[in-house]
This record gives C-alpha cells, structure tokens and sequence, in this order.
C-alpha cells in the first residue's frame, strides 16, 4: 500500500515534469499551440496525487504504526476524525494536502467553460508555470518530505498528536488555509502567463479566474479567523493574534489577494493598471510559499512551526526563482489601457486601498524576518514584539477604514469636483466625528483605538446608506463588496476593543475564596481532578457574580497527558457576551492546594468572530451572474 503511494508520488513528479516541458516545447515551436497533452497531464498528476492521500489516510484510520508518520502523529487514544485529521498535522502530510488541493483546482479549471475561451498560447504559458509549481511539490515529497517513510521496529503504540491540535480548530483551520492557498495559486499562474504571453485576444485572466478568486478569498478569510478562534480558545494567554510569525506568514497571501481584488475592480472596468494586478496576484503565489518556507525551514521559531525537515534550502532557491518570474513577467508585459483619473476619484481610492493592503505586508514580512536580517550585524539578534505591529498597523488599519468610508461616495473618474452631490461625503465626515465623540465621552479614550473606532463608525453608517440605495442592491458584485467591508468594519471595532481594554488578574484561590475584577467577583467553588483517555486533569469550578447575581460559571481545566511527559496543557473556558467575554485558564497548583487561575475579561471579542464570518460568507453574493453595468459618474 505504502510504495504504491510513493510510486504514486514519484508518477505526480514525471507527470509534472512532463506537461510542464510539453508546454514550454510548444511555445518554442510556433504554429501548433494544443495543449491536449498538458491538460491529459493535469488529469493524471491529481490522480496520482489523489491516490497517494488515500493510502496515507489507510494508514492514519487503520492506525497502521508501521508507517512513520503515523506512529509519529496518532495513538490507540485518538478518537477516529482526530487521526483523519493527523493527515495534515506534520510536515510531510501537509505538504500532501497542499499539492492534491493545488492538483485538484488545476483540473477543475481545466474543466470549466473559462478555460476553453483563453487564448492559445496564453493557455500554454499556464501549465507551464502551474506544473512548475506540481513539480516542486512532487519533489519535496517524493525526496525532502516523503509520507511515505516506514519504521523499524514497529511501535506497539503511536506517539500521539499534541494536545494543542486536539481542537475542532484543528479540523478546519488548516484544510481552509491549504484550499484557499491552492484555489490562488490558479489566478496567480494565469496572471503570469497573461503577462508572460501578451495576448489579449481570449477571455482575460481576471475574468476566467473570476470564482476561484473570489472563493479561495473567502476560504482562506474563514481559515484565517477560524486560526484566531483556535488560538484564543486552545492556547490559554487570552488573545487570539500574537502577531507569531506563522500567523503573520498566514496573513500575507490574504493582503496582497485582497490588494488585487481592489485593483481588479479599476481593471474590470476601465481596463488601466493591468500590469499591477497581474504582480499583486502572483506575488499571492508567492507569499504563499513564503508562507510555507517559513513554516517548515526551522528558520524561526514558532508553536505553529514544523520545524527544519531539510526542505529549507530548495525552498529557499524555489522562492528567488519564483520571485525573479514574477517581477519579470509582469515588468516585460505590454502595457494597457490609458493613465489613471484623478488621485481623489473613485480610481484612486481604490488603488490607495490596494496599497495599504500592499504595505501592511512588506512590513509584517519585514518585521517578521527581522531576527534573520539582524543577524547580519548583530551577534543578539532578537525578534519585534507585539507592540511594534500594533504601533505601525493600527494607524495603517485606520487610513483603510477611512478610504473605505469616502470611497463610495467618490466620482468614478472625475475627482472630488466631478460629484453631483457632496452630501454623502458631509455625512461620512460627521459620522466619523459623531461616532468619535461617543466613544470619548464613554471614557474610551485611547488615542489609536478611538480613531479606528471613528472612522470604523463611518464606513458602518455609509453602508447602510448604501445599501438603501436599490442599484447596490440589485447589484450583486456590489452589494457582496459592501457586506464584505461591513463585516471588516465591525472586526475593526472588536480589535480596537478587545485589544486595548483587556483587563486581567491572577488569582490564587482556595475552595471558597473570592477575588474582585471589575465589576464581578469571582469564587472558587470546588476544586477537582480525575483521567481522561491518556490524560490526568485539575478542574477549577469558579462562579461569577456582578451585583449579587451570578452571570457565570466556569472550568478551566490543567491536563498532563501520558504521551507527552510533564508537559502541561491548559483546557481554558469562556462565556461569551455581546459586551465582551470572561476568559479563565488554570495556571497551576502551589503547595498549600491553592489554584492559580488567570481571568481576563475581553471586551467585544465576539465582534470579531461575527465580523470576519459575515466578510467570509457575504461575498458569495459576488459570484451571481448579471448584466454589465454602467458605471456610475
């Protein structure tokens, strides 16, 4: 079962090779541009790949210790959707996952209308660069990072997977980061093969790809949250952004998709700035690689990290190669369309947007990067902190918010002087102005969050306005970029929140002591412990009370599991409330049999998680079919 999943793999690598180099071949030779035999190619690289998850996956249900990877990642205590889920716990599982995701969006766009109404060459030039991409995954997997690799002796039991991935967070985060990564890399290889060909007689690029943008956005939005969520419930510090560098590498091919999506939106209607939306989408391919890169060369360190499985350096030469294509097919490419309108038209706001998106990603990835730069002349090196992200984001997050609140009511390309009316733009302003002095008078005083509360005020108002009016909502790609930025919006309200007006305690209680914070005091009840399937656990039951009346009961519970030694996890507990959240983890026990408990209450958290789900799902109003619209003046 298991070599015929590595000659499956091995079959991925040919395939690739093969349908990459028929399509350069016929490119070098003009006159017949078919590409049957890379699109056949397409067909058997996603078989092959295919069949070879399906042998990892036998192994990991069958619980079959003799392959290495699932010894290394499941045991006898595992329940069943857990080890299925192992599949893309470790490196060389992920890595699976990722290609067969990528293999199977390559074949579903060949299989789609849009395809077929690409021109020729440009067709071409997109297997080329998408087998470029099959081949390398085939070769980290078939040499650097095989699946595949069998143990000897034959453990009587599996190492376990880490508690910290024994979380529904673990079932959805990844696979939604890997099919949003793969689902880009589709426009992201037609992007370069536009540029790289020149043609302009087929369908373009943007339009051919137009669902799977807009669907791998979403995916990888939702992933992204869904990451947040996990870390906020699972790891026990109260936050769910620690600006970890994993997180940060996740965070990257979303900036610059969504940098693209707003300069599409100038593309799609004018036809200007064709070159730029081309790199912003392939520079998505390529931050997802970083992404990748930074996850699995052990060049930093990381509770997400894989750590250094010798695919650091092939990675690293794949990135410069890729990035050299990216900037030089896009530079190289024929320029379209005629000068960009007025910097205060509806035009240049949108490019504005694009490039704060832009900016907030050479800066994270710079700042990520910044204990490998330092190193150059510092024998110390050490990584930024938290603080520095917010210092120099917030201010950024809140320029965004401010564009997106003028931008709709901004003349299409004419300038501020080109508006029928500037009561929409006086409304913005005084919403923003209105929104802030509440907020001030509410004792919320903090410079940045009370700006980007303001101006996150304004965007919400405007685009009630909007979609009052029946045009927007009769538009569906419209009406989808509205829900989309309302949902932003309040995510922005819920991190400035959350963020600044965090209030946290320690406590070290015995049964029946009480402690105060805020407005609610807190009591340890009753003190627990018992087992669990491989695992011995210390439960704290703490009652909440505010004005006499309890509001709250939780358990926060301190685990030590068989597998994993003296380590201890923490199983935090919190209840949720449209004003904010009570967080409590369990930090240990001291000698005199006191419980050292850690309670935060988190204003406006759930702002978040119900924000970003409202811009993950909304814009599937984007994907409706309608009628070319005028644009509006």
């Amino acid at each position: 079962m298991y070599i015929f999943g590595y000659i499956c793999l091995l079959l991925a690598l040919v395939f690739s090779a093969a349908g990459g180099s028929f399509a350069l071949l016929r490119l070098w030779k003009p006159g017949d541009f078919s590409a049957s035999f890379a699109e056949k190619s397409a067909i058997a690289v996603a078989g092959a790949l295919l069949l070879a998850g399906a042998a990892l996956l036998h192994g990991l249900y069958w619980q079959d210790y003799r392959l290495d990877y699932v010894a290394s990642y499941t045991d006898s205590f595992l329940p069943v959707f857990y080890r299925l889920t192992a599949f893309w716990a470790g490196q060389p599982g992920s890595m699976l996952f990722w290609a067969l995701c990528a293999a199977l969006c390559g074949l579903l766009f060949l299989l789609t209308k849009s395809y077929k109404a690409c021109a020729p060459r440009t067709k071409l030039w997109f297997w080329a660069y998408f087998y470029l991409n099959m081949a390398f995954f085939c070769l980290l997997l078939a040499g650097y990072s095989n699946p595949f690799i069998m143990r000897e002796p034959v453990p009587v039991d599996g190492n376990g997977l880490n508690p910290l991935l024994q979380n529904p967070g673990m079932i959805f985060h990844p696979p939604l980061l890997f099919m949003g990564y793969a689902g880009l890399g589709i426009p992201g290889c037609l992007a370069l093969a536009s540029s790289t060909s020149g043609e302009r007689d087929g369908l373009p690029w943007f339009a051919a790809t137009r669902s799977f943008i807009l669907v791998s956005w979403l995916l990888l939005s939702a992933g992204i949250i869904l990451g947040g969520w996990w870390a906020y419930m699972e790891l026990g510090w109260g936050g769910y952004w620690g600006w970890d560098p994993v997180e940060n590498a996740s965070l990257l091919p979303w900036l610059f998709a969504t940098a693209a999506l707003h300069i599409l939106a100038i593309e799609r209607a004018t036809g200007k700035l064709s070159r730029m939306a081309a790199l912003f989408m392939s520079l998505t391919l390529l931050s997802a690689w970083f992404a990748t890169w930074l996850t699995r060369s052990g060049i930093i360190q990381s509770v997400h990290a894989f750590g250094d499985g010798g695919v650091g350096l092939p990675l690293a030469v794949f990135l410069v190669c890729l990035l050299a294509i990216c900037l030089l097919a896009t530079i190289c490419a024929p320029k379209t369309g005629a000068a960009l309108d007025a910097i205060d038209s509806r035009q240049g706001a949108l490019v504005l947007a694009a490039w704060i998106f832009v900016a907030l990603a050479l800066i994270i990835a710079m700042a990520t990067m910044w204990p490998v730069l330092s190193a150059i002349w510092s024998p110390s090196p050490q990584g930024l902190e938290a603080g520095f992200y917010n210092r120099v984001c917030l201010p950024l997050l809140a320029l965004l918010l401010l564009v997106l609140a003028f931008c709709p009511w901004l003349s299409w390309d004419k300038g501020i002087a080109g508006i029928r009316s500037r009561s929409p733009l006086i409304g913005a302003l005084l919403s923003m102005l209105a929104g802030g002095a509440v907020i001030w008078l509410l004792g919320y005083q903090k410079p940045l969050p009370l700006v980007v509360t303001a101006c996150a005020i304004a965007v919400l108002c405007n685009i009630i306005f909007l979609l009052a009016k029946k045009a927007v909502r009769q538009n569906p790609r419209a009406l989808a970029s509205a829900c989309a930025h309302f949902g932003l919006a309040i995510m922005a309200i819920g991190a400035a929140f959350s963020g600044a007006y965090t209030t946290e305690k320690d406590m070290l209680l015995a049964p029946g002591q009480s402690e105060n914070i805020g407005s609610y005091k807190v009591t340890l009840k009753d003190l627990r412990d018992g087992q669990g399937a491989g695992y011995d656990w210390l439960k704290a039951d703490l009652v909440f009370e505010k004005g006499g009346e309890v509001v709250a009961s939780l358990g926060p519970e301190r685990r030590v599991y068989e597998k994993f030694g003296a380590m201890q996890f923490s199983e935090v507990d919190v209840a949720t409330g449209p004003g904010g959240d009570i967080y409590a983890s369990l930090l240990g026990l001291d000698e005199d049999l006191k419980v050292l408990v850690r309670v935060s209450l988190e204003p406006m958290v759930s702002w978040i998680w119900l924000g970003g789900w409202l811009m993950c799902l909304l814009p599937l109003l984007g994907l409706w079919r309608r009628r070319p619209a005028r644009i509006a003046q």
